[in-house]
C-alpha cells in the first residue's frame, strides 16, 4: 500500500478541506489517507473514519442510491469513466454506542467529485472530495478550494524561485495546453538553461548563484506574463506559452538574455532555450523532449541563444546518438571493414597501391556512409579510435591477402590532426605491426599515411614532430585533398611528403574558367616532379580525364573510371568465382618506375 512522505501526509492530515485518497489493490478502493476535514465532517476520528470506510459506504448508503454509485465507482476504479455523484448516506461510527443510536440515524447528502493523481514515484491514487450537503453551503466552493490548496500546496511549488515545480507541470501542463488551444493558439514549450551555471557558482558562490535563478525566474515571468513557467532541475526552467510566432517567441527571450546579463550580480551568459511547438498529436512529455534536444543542438556557440525544434534535426541527433553509442561495438563486432580503392599509375593502368576507406555496414541500419559518422567521431574526440582501428584491420588482412595468393600492394589509410592530440600515433602503430608479426610479410613502408591540407594548416609545431615521427619510423607520409580550399604552397617548403594527392574539384572542374585548372594541375605536377614528390590526383570518371593526367604526367590516378571501393570478403569471392582481378604491378616495376619518374 502506498506510503505518503512524511511531510506531505503531515499536511494532508492537518487539511480543514474534505478529502480521501484511495489506492486500487485487487480491483478494490482501500483507503489510504484522509484528511482532517473529512474526520470533522463525519464526526470521526482518523482510524475509525479509515475503517469505516474498509468497510464500505454501501453499507450506510440509501439503499436507491446504491446501484447507480456502485456503477460510477466501478469505472472510476477502473478509469473508465470520472466520479462525480450525489448520494445519500447515514453517518455513524462503525461501532455504535446502542442499537438504537444506530437505527436513528438520518441520512444526510453527500456530494463526491474524483480525480486521479500520480504521486511523486509514478503511483496513480485516486482522491476524491467529500461535501455533506447538509453542513455546507456549495460543493463547488469546496473542490475548487481543495483544488488551488493542492496547486499552491508545497509539494508543487518550487521555494527558491516560488515558481511551480515539475510535479506541477505533469499534474495541470496539459490543463494549460488546452486553455491556450481553447484561444485558437498553438502552445510552445520552452526548455530553458542558464549557461556555465556551475561557473558561476564556484566564481560568486551559492548565494549569488540563487540570486541568478531567482533573477532568471522573475525575468521569463516579466517577459512571458501569461506563461507556464515552471522551475525544472538545476538551473532549468519550462514555459508553456501562448505565443505562437517563432520570431516574436525568439525576440523575447533575446530579451530575457539581456536583461539577465544586464541585471545579474556577476558576469554571465545568460540563458539558452530550445523551443518545440505542441501539435494536436503530439503530447507535452514528448514535446519537452524535442525542446530538450533543440537546446543540445546548441552546444557551446556564444553566438545563437535559441534553438527551434525541427523533425530533420531530430533524427540527425538520434542517428549521431546512435553513431557514439554503437561505435566501440562496430569496432568490436567488425561491422567497420576496409574497403579497398585502387589507385591505378597512369601511364601502365596497373594498380600501384590501395587507399582503405572505412565503411560501417550494421545489422540493423545498413550502410552508414562516412559522410555521417566521421563528422560525429571527430566531433566528439572518437577519431582517432577509428584511425587506429582502420591500421589494425590492414594489418590483420595482409595475411589474408598472403594466404589466398592476393599481391601485397602498399595500402594508405587516412588519419586526422586530431588524431595525435589524443595518442601517441606512432607508437600506436608500431605496437600494433608488431602484434600482427607481419614483418616477413610487409615493411612498414607498405604503410601509408594519409593527412589533409586542412588538418596541416591548422597543425602546430607539436603535429610537425609527430609527422616527421612516421617517415623517421619507416612510414611513408602522403598530403591529401591539396587544393580543396585556399592552399598555401608553403606547405611543400613546411613538410615532407612521399606524394601529394591533389583534390578531385580540380579535376571535375577541369574546364571551368577559362579551362584555368588544366594550367593549374600541369604546373603543380611540374613542381612536385622537381621537388622529388611523387603525384596522384583523385576522381577520374572519365577517359578524356585520364588521357589530361597523362598529358600532363601525373604519376598516379584514383576514381569510380577504374572501378568503385570494395571489402576484401568482396574481392576474394570474385575470385573463388573464376573472376580475374586486375593487374597489380610487381614491387620490381614500381621501384623502377619510381625512379624513372624522377628524371
Amino acid at each position: 500500500m502506498y506510503q505518503f512522505p512524511e511531510d506531505l501526509k503531515r499536511a494532508y492530515e492537518a487539511s480543514p478541506l474534505s478529502f480521501v485518497y484511495y489506492q486500487s489493490i485487487d480491483g478494490r478502493a482501500e483507503p489510504v489517507l484522509v484528511s482532517g476535514g473529512f474526520c470533522r465532517n463525519v464526526g470521526m476520528d482518523r482510524e475509525i473514519a479509515l475503517e469505516w470506510l474498509r468497510a464500505g459506504l454501501f453499507e450506510r448508503m440509501h439503499p436507491d442510491d446504491v446501484g447507480v454509485v456502485s456503477k460510477i465507482s466501478d469505472d472510476f476504479l477502473h478509469q473508465r469513466g470520472s466520479y462525480d455523484v450525489v448520494f445519500r448516506c447515514r453517518i455513524t461510527p462503525v461501532k455504535a454506542s446502542s442499537e438504537s443510536e444506530e437505527a436513528g440515524a438520518k441520512y444526510v447528502q453527500i456530494h463526491g467529485v474524483g480525480r486521479w493523481q500520480k504521486m511523486p514515484d509514478g503511483t496513480q491514487l485516486a482522491v476524491i472530495s467529500y461535501a455533506n450537503l447538509s453542513s455546507t453551503l456549495a460543493l463547488e466552493q469546496e473542490s475548487q478550494a481543495i483544488y488551488e490548496l493542492r496547486k499552491r500546496d508545497r509539494f508543487y511549488t518550487d521555494p527558491l524561485t516560488d515558481l511551480p515545480n515539475i510535479n506541477y507541470l505533469n499534474e495541470f501542463g496539459e490543463e494549460k495546453i488546452n486553455t491556450i488551444r481553447a484561444e485558437g493558439k498553438t502552445p510552445h514549450v520552452v526548455y530553458t538553461d542558464i549557461y556555465s551555471m556551475q561557473s558561476y557558482n564556484n566564481q560568486y558562490g551559492i548565494k549569488e548563484g540563487d540570486r541568478l535563478l531567482r533573477l532568471a525566474a522573475a525575468t521569463l515571468r516579466s517577459y512571458f506574463p501569461r506563461a507556464l513557467t515552471i522551475r525544472g532541475a538545476d538551473d532549468h526552467f519550462v514555459m508553456i506559452t501562448w505565443v505562437d510566432d517563432q520570431g516574436e517567441i525568439e525576440r523575447r527571450l533575446h530579451e530575457v538574455n539581456r536583461a539577465i546579463r544586464k541585471k545579474a550580480y556577476g558576469n554571465t551568459s545568460g540563458i539558452r532555450s530550445g523551443v518545440c511547438p505542441v501539435s494536436e498529436d503530439t503530447a507535452l512529455g514528448e514535446a519537452l523532449d524535442h525542446a530538450r534536444h533543440a537546446l543540445k543542438r546548441i552546444d557551446n556557440n556564444l553566438n545563437r541563444d535559441v534553438a527551434f525544434f525541427s523533425q530533420a534535426a531530430d533524427d540527425a541527433y538520434w542517428r549521431n546518438r546512435y553513431i557514439l553509442e554503437n561505435f566501440d561495438q562496430a569496432m568490436e563486432s567488425g561491422w567497420i571493414k576496409v574497403y579497398y580503392h585502387a589507385l591505378y599509375r597512369v601511364k601502365t593502368r596497373k594498380i600501384a597501391a590501395f587507399e582503405g576507406l572505412a565503411r560501417w555496414v550494421d545489422p540493423s541500419r545498413g550502410i552508414i556512409s562516412p559522410g555521417e559518422f566521421i563528422p560525429v567521431l571527430l566531433k566528439y574526440h572518437q577519431l582517432y579510435k577509428l584511425d587506429l582501428y582502420m591500421f589494425e584491420q590492414v594489418c590483420r588482412e595482409i595475411r589474408l591477402r598472403q594466404e589466398n595468393g592476393l599481391p601485397l600492394m602498399p595500402v594508405s589509410i587516412n588519419f586526422s590532426r586530431q588524431d595525435f592530440d589524443h595518442a601517441d600515433i606512432v607508437s600506436e602503430m608500431n605496437r600494433i605491426y608488431g602484434e600482427y608479426n607481419i614483418s616477413q610479410y610487409v615493411q612498414k613502408d607498405y604503410f601509408i599515411i594519409e593527412i589533409t591540407e586542412q588538418d596541416l594548416a591548422v597543425g602546430a609545431d607539436r603535429l610537425r614532430e609527430q609527422l616527421k615521427r612516421i617517415r623517421e619510423n619507416g612510414y611513408r607520409l602522403w598530403l591529401d585533398d591539396f587544393g580543396s580550399g585556399y592552399s598555401a604552397i608553403n606547405m611543400f617548403s613546411r613538410f615532407d611528403f612521399d606524394l601529394i594527392k591533389y583534390d578531385m574539384d580540380l579535376l571535375r572542374h577541369l574546364d571551368d574558367h577559362g579551362k584555368v585548372n588544366r594550367l593549374i594541375l600541369k604546373e603543380l605536377v611540374y613542381v612536385s616532379r622537381r621537388l622529388g614528390i611523387h603525384t596522384l590526383i583523385e576522381g577520374v570518371e572519365t577517359q578524356e580525364q585520364l588521357s589530361f593526367l597523362e598529358e600532363i604526367g601525373c604519376e598516379l590516378a584514383q576514381g569510380f573510371y577504374f572501378h568503385r571501393p570494395e571489402s576484401l570478403d568482396e574481392i576474394l569471392y570474385r575470385i573463388r568465382n573464376g573472376v580475374q582481378v586486375k593487374t597489380c604491378e610487381t614491387p620490381e616495376e614500381r621501384a623502377e618506375l619510381n625512379r624513372k619518374w624522377f628524371q
